[in-house]
């Protein structure tokens, strides 16, 4: 593509060098002023959600049946 392209740009290689250049802040420009605004409301960048927030939840009780005085309980 880029081969195609240079062949095609007249004049000499300084010329050219100068057209490519030109060619690609414009394609550059099209992209950041046009595309990248018309195409960001539909990519989820900033539309960030995440799963409801955990409830806390003291426990029910001793969680070793042998000791009823878990956690302070002599073995």
């Amino acid at each position: 593509m880029y081969t195609w392209i240079w062949r095609h740009l007249p004049g000499p290689t300084a010329a050219r060098a100068a057209q490519a250049l030109l060619l690609f802040l414009i394609v550059v420009a099209l992209l950041f002023f046009v595309i990248f605004p018309w195409l960001e409301p539909y990519l989820p960048f900033d539309r960030v959600t995440q799963g409801a927030p955990p409830v806390a939840t003291a426990p029910a009780g001793p969680t070793n049946g042998d000791c009823p005085g878990w956690p302070v309980c002599d073995p």
